[in-house]
């Protein structure tokens, strides 16, 4: 069905958290309500915020540019704007923007009339951002142990944190991350070559049935979830991998401060080793 003619079908009143009737509108085919305006005025006023702190750092170099947190002697404290504080208001911009845009997915999904599925996910993505920018330097006294705002930057931040602990893919949690994040990727993948194999059979033959995809995956793995639980389970492992990600960098610092090899040392000294 095209666009325009399933368009009577989503475009209905109601089902919005603020403002009523009064932001209950569409610009084109795009649903605005009182959390679009918001998003579009968070992330308009970050990204001019970014753009203000490359004006006076020291490089247009767009792989250079780098809006920094505060220094951690000043803890938790609001700094000065050229000494993180604009980082700490790019914060605030980023998390206004985000939770604007998840609640306007939640009132399209009300309009709809479907599950907050869509929201949800998009949630832990924001779950995982907050963890990193507020939950963790929080937990550990001071905004200087968040991440930084720009490309060589954030690498730089990433590559520090993992050698500070020695070496970070020993992270427990780490490990059921990455190993969500592929398992995912393997699922997904799994069902997309079904549903094109399916659709586009060689020959010229008919295109095949649900039936015949879970009978493919009964023969090749003995079980099939089904047309409606692959979908379960990708998302199921996806938002799994988005919370272990969350959990995996949480816990370095305020929980452990060592190197994380040594964590497991409680392995080697079980008593079964004799």
């Amino acid at each position: 069905m095209a666009l325009l003619s399933f368009e009577r079908k989503y475009r209905v009143r109601g089902g919005t958290l603020i403002g009523g009737d009064l932001f209950d509108f569409w610009v084109g085919p795009f649903y605005v309500g009182f959390f679009g305006v918001t998003a579009v005025f968070f992330a308009t006023l970050g990204t001019a915020l970014i753009v203000y702190g490359a004006a006076i750092g020291p490089t247009w170099d767009i792989w250079r540019i780098s809006i920094d947190p505060p220094d951690v002697s000043y803890g938790l404290r609001v700094a000065p704007i050229n000494e993180g504080g604009l980082w700490q208001m790019v914060t605030a911009c980023a998390l206004g923007s985000f939770i604007s845009w998840a609640l306007r997915e939640v009132e399209i999904a009300r309009k709809l009339g479907i599950g907050l599925h869509v929201p949800f996910a998009f949630g832990m993505a924001i779950f995982a951002y907050f963890t990193l920018e507020v939950i963790r330097p929080i937990l550990m006294g001071a905004w200087g142990n968040a991440f930084p705002y720009g490309i060589f930057s954030h690498l730089e931040w990433v590559s520090n944190t993992g050698y500070k602990y020695v070496n970070f893919h020993y992270n427990p949690a780490h490990m059921v991350a990455v190993s969500l994040f592929f398992t995912t990727t393997f699922a997904l993948s799994l069902h997309g070559s079904l549903i094109l194999s399916a659709a586009n059979p060689g020959g010229g033959g008919e295109v095949k049935t649900p039936e015949h995809e879970d009978t493919f995956f009964r023969d090749v793995m003995g079980y099939s979830v089904g047309t409606l639980g692959i979908h379960r389970l990708g998302l199921f492992l996806a938002l799994a991998a988005g919370f272990f990600s969350a959990v995996c960098i949480v816990i370095s610092g305020p929980v452990w401060s060592q190197g994380w090899p040594e964590w497991w040392n409680w392995w080697r000294n079980l008593p079964i080793w004799g």
